[in-house]
């Protein structure tokens, strides 16, 4: 399977996973309204806690989709989720989903012991959004507007490091350090075009571009540490001729290249 039929197999479960997460907020809502007809009940059975038992799989692996494909629409699926961090007061306004899973709910009048706001619906509307965000990555992925570079890219690198696997497999260690070393440079490179982070290295290093990344906030030092790691192994199997690398050191490094390329944008 490609890249490109990955991601639009990840789009299908998740839209059909986020359909029932929303048919289950819709069916709860017809019951507490006495509104439910007799033949959704059964349904409405089946489907009772979808959502919150679904929700923090569907989000993460949604965030992932959305950075991907549409991440000028990333901050907005996240802050329906969490808000946007400038909260002075719990209202119909500034509620979120989170407030919701984490058991927080509307305060009620004094005197008429009603809610002061709609914390369900509230929960609805904005996880109504998230999905529609996301079905929209659908269609920005069948559009001839979207840039296919990145997905060819990630599929060249994992077939490089496929080949790389074989060479250890086959005890060269050495070329296949080579060749993982390559892959995350050319990674880290595309990450910082997607950024706008100028390299003035005509050939940077593994090591050059680690030092950008987190400079610019892309990564944060545990990231920047794991890099510099990878960085070290890589310069063994290139240039270190005291000692031959490990197979541990090297299936570690073309795991890290795995994660790297899989994570980071």
């Amino acid at each position: 399977m490609t890249n490109i039929d990955k991601y639009r197999a990840d789009i299908d479960v998740l839209s059909k996973l986020g359909d029932k997460m929303l048919a289950d907020l819709h069916l709860r809502h017809l019951e507490d309204e006495g509104k439910l007809k007799k033949e959704e009940k059964a349904k409405a059975k089946e489907l009772y806690m979808t959502f919150e038992n679904n929700y923090q799989r569907w989000f993460t692996e949604a965030s992932a989709v959305i950075r991907q494909l549409i991440s000028d629409r990333l901050q907005e699926f996240q802050d329906l989720y969490k808000g946007d961090g400038k909260r002075k007061a719990l209202n119909l306004t500034s509620y979120t989903i989170q407030d919701w899973l984490n058991g927080v709910r509307a305060g009620t009048n004094n005197y008429t012991h009603e809610k002061l706001f709609n914390d369900f619906g509230a929960v609805t509307m904005r996880f109504s959004t998230q999905l529609e965000i996301l079905k929209a990555s659908s269609q920005r992925f069948e559009s001839t507007l979207f840039d296919m570079r990145h997905l060819v890219q990630a599929d060249l690198l994992d077939s490089e490091l496929d080949s790389a696997r074989e060479l250890a497999k086959h005890r060269f260690l050495r070329a296949a350090g080579a060749v993982v070393g390559v892959v995350i440079e050319k990674h880290l490179s595309q990450v910082s075009l997607n950024h706008a982070i100028q390299v003035t290295k005509k050939h940077p290093t593994i090591n050059d571009l680690n030092e950008l990344l987190k400079n610019n906030g892309i990564i944060d030092t545990p990231v920047w540490r794991q890099i510099q790691r990878l960085g070290d192994i890589r310069n063994l199997c290139d240039h270190n001729r005291d000692r031959e690398p490990t197979s541990d050191e090297v299936q570690e490094l073309i795991d890290g290249a795995e994660k790297l390329t899989k994570t980071i944008f």
